[in-house]
């Protein structure tokens, strides 16, 4: 997931649950009761709430669409854990919990998902199985043009591949409605990480009536009709995005809060907002303010936590010089990446040689052989690859460099370019543009070299690692590898965490050959938050549901 940035058993409320995999002939089942799957707003005893239970939060940029097919990065994405409930979601150790499915079964590629008969749209309407046909065959459909067109895919559900490229109609998905309540879906291969993949967002059910009755403007707020714990009332586009609790969801009578407000704001403006008591949630902290607001402030009013989200220079593969993996491999080597992380940010940032984060899905993958070298060794083989490409001081390599129009992202891109021009002679033109407008350029492939983040879509390797297979939707950096793909493959196929591991190693080791991105830093965050706002969760994927969430008197 772009951003503007397990293995244990399920635990939930005392009952315990847990998934065993025996290759095709797995068997998985669970059975909750409902009253234990309700992870919402937990008051403890004795504590007075606020006679207005309302947050006003920063979201960063103003969301670039509302429609959970056409989406892609995390300032949706916190919006939608409000509006929208899928299958499963994340629970607070970042763990897969029951949502909208109550109990699955898996039979070799076949998965049965039973859905809870009370969940309701916002209009009143059930929530249904076809809800879930539609929409994925709606994300699938090449005609959507959907950033997560080929996340299907990437979960082997059956057929998509050869829908999202064109060759097959959205009708033969491999998803089909049993019943109203019944949601069965058949895979093409075994996929181990097929539940992690199912908490994101392009998977979330659209409304088929809302969607076909307004074309585009079924997210405008009058025709908006969700699922989630709270329904849309207002969208001022570049000022606020409103949301109010949602009467119809079946679990009203746990959620504390009845209003949320998302404000476009990140930053020093955030910052000042926070201090005059106008927002009660931040979205993260300027580096420069750091060290500041943690003496003034303290631990509870600035949460660190680490993300599992990689920022990185996106090279354009198919466009010279960057087809020359000299080059991409000598610009990623002249970064000085322990002094972007620990001095250009330095709040918990960590040097990045590794596309996945450690610990992502309770694995770590090991960096290559470069990761050991010192600066000066680095810089040295890079000025070696950049002249066996044909690049010196009479002809100097030049490009322009894209990023979006964010103070912190423009601190890094400064920095970096500086590290190029004094190892390497390279003369990169920053070139700033407002998030949206670089975000399509980027998935468009016009850049030569662009700043980017990503953020875990779930708790596992595969989701960085999907980034780069050949038929990605999200692969930017336009690479292809035939032998990568495979490993992949494999990867989703195998029977143990061992060779999971192993197969993920090798896909690992061949992106630090090939380079088709510069991973600089492993991303922390710094989240305000007033001391009366209670029930947020931190994760490494960010703070998640504000059905959780709820304001003591103060």
């Amino acid at each position: 997931m772009n951003m503007s940035v397990d293995k244990t058993p399920i635990r939930d409320k005392g009952v315990k649950y847990s998934f065993r995999f025996n290759g095709l002939a797995s068997l998985i089942f669970l059975s909750l009761q409902a009253a234990s799957l309700a992870h919402a707003a937990e008051v403890p005893v004795g504590v007075k709430l606020a006679a207005t239970q309302e947050l006003v939060r920063a979201n960063g940029y103003e969301p670039a669409t509302l429609d959970p097919n056409l989406a892609e990065s995390n300032v949706e994405f916190n919006i939608f854990n409000d509006l929208f409930e899928g299958l499963l979601r994340v629970g607070k150790n970042g763990e897969v919990i029951p949502a909208l499915a109550t109990q699955w079964e898996n039979q070799g590629n076949v998965w049965t998902f039973h859905l809870r008969p009370e969940a309701k749209w916002s209009n009143g309407d059930p929530v249904t199985a076809e809800d879930f046909v539609f929409s994925w065959r709606r994300l699938t459909d090449p005609k959507t043009a959907s950033p997560y067109g080929s996340y299907l895919a990437s979960a082997y559900v059956l057929n998509a591949a050869e829908i999202n490229a064109g060759s097959k109609p959205p009708a033969e998905l491999g998803v089909k409605a049993l019943d109203a309540n019944t949601l069965q879906v058949t895979l093409s291969e075994p996929n181990s990480y097929l539940l992690k993949q199912l908490v994101h967002f392009p998977v979330l059910p659209v409304n088929r009536k809302a969607v076909e009755k307004y074309g585009k403007n079924w997210t405008q707020p009058q025709n908006f009709v969700s699922n989630g714990a709270f329904r849309l009332t207002q969208w001022v586009v570049n000022e606020k995005v409103v949301v109010e609790r949602n009467t119809q969801y079946w679990d009203n009578a746990h959620t504390a809060l009845n209003k949320v407000t998302f404000l476009p704001l990140q930053g020093f403006p955030e910052v000042a907002r926070f201090r005059a008591g106008e927002i009660e949630l931040g979205y993260s902290t300027p580096p420069e303010l750091y060290q500041q607001l943690k003496k003034s402030l303290g631990e509870e009013q600035l949460v660190t936590y680490p993300l599992l989200s990689t920022s990185y220079f996106a090279f354009n593969t198919r466009q010279a010089p960057f087809n020359d993996v000299r080059v991409r491999q000598a610009l990623n080597l002249a970064l000085d990446k322990e002094v972007i992380a620990t001095k250009v940010l330095g709040y918990g940032q960590q040097p990045a040689w590794t596309f996945t984060p450690s610990g992502a899905g309770g694995f770590t993958l090991k960096a290559g052989e470069a990761a050991g070298w010192s600066q000066e060794q680095r810089v040295a083989q890079a000025k070696k690859l950049l002249a066996e490409a044909g690049f010196n001081a009479e002809r100097p390599l030049q490009f322009n460099l894209l990023y979006s129009n964010d103070a912190t992202i423009k601190k890094i891109v400064i920095a970096s370019s500086a590290m190029w021009k004094k190892n390497l002679g390279v003369n990169a033109t920053l070139q700033s543009q407002e998030r949206k407008v670089t975000l399509d350029n980027i998935n468009n492939g016009h850049y030569s070299v662009a700043f980017s983040r990503w953020l875990a879509d779930y708790n596992d390797p595969s989701t960085f690692l999907n980034v780069f297979r050949s038929t990605s939707s999200e692969n930017s950096a336009k690479y292809a590898n035939e032998n990568y793909d495979r490993l992949l493959h494999q990867a989703t196929a195998a029977k143990t965490p061992q060779q999971v591991q192993h197969y993920f190693q090798q896909a690992e080791d061949r992106l630090a050959v090939d380079t088709p991105v510069a991973p600089v830093y492993y991303e922390a965050n710094a989240t305000l938050v007033k001391p009366y706002v209670k029930g947020i969760d931190f994760t490494r994927q960010g703070p998640l549901y504000d059905k959780n969430a709820y304001i003591i008197a103060h």
